[in-house]
C-alpha cells in the first residue's frame, strides 16, 4: 500500500498508509482525530524506480511537447539501415513475394 500525506489544520502534516482506492478520501489525524485532506508536500521518490522505468519516464517527459524522430522512414528501411541494396537501374520494381506492395 502506498503512503499518502495529509495536512491537519491543528496538528500539521502527517503520513498514512492507505489503499490506492482511498487516495482521494480524507484521513483522520492520529493526534486529534479530525478529518484531514490529502496534500502533496514532497516530490515523488523517483530514485527508488527501476532504471528501465526511470528512463522510460524521462523519455516521455522529453518528448511530450515535440516528439523526436529518428528518420523519415520506418524501422528496418533498406535505404536507411545501411543494408546492401540491389541495383535496379533506377527503376522502381515490385517485390516478387508481394506484388501489391510498391517499393520506395
Amino acid at each position: 500500500m502506498p503512503i499518502y500525506e495529509y495536512l491537519c489544520e491543528d496538528c500539521g502534516p502527517f503520513t498514512a498508509m492507505r489503499k490506492m482506492a482511498d487516495y482521494l478520501e480524507p484521513c483522520d489525524c492520529p493526534d486529534c482525530g479530525t478529518s484531514a485532506p490529502r496534500v502533496v508536500l514532497t516530490a515523488p521518490r523517483a530514485a527508488l524506480m527501476s532504471s528501465t522505468s526511470r528512463s522510460a519516464f524521462e523519455a516521455n517527459e522529453r518528448s511530450r511537447h515535440e516528439p523526436r524522430r529518428s528518420s523519415a522512414h520506418g524501422a528496418g528501411c533498406a535505404c536507411c539501415s545501411g543494408a546492401s541494396k540491389a541495383s535496379t537501374g533506377g527503376a522502381k520494381s515490385f517485390p516478387s513475394a508481394r506484388p501489391w506492395m510498391i517499393s520506395h
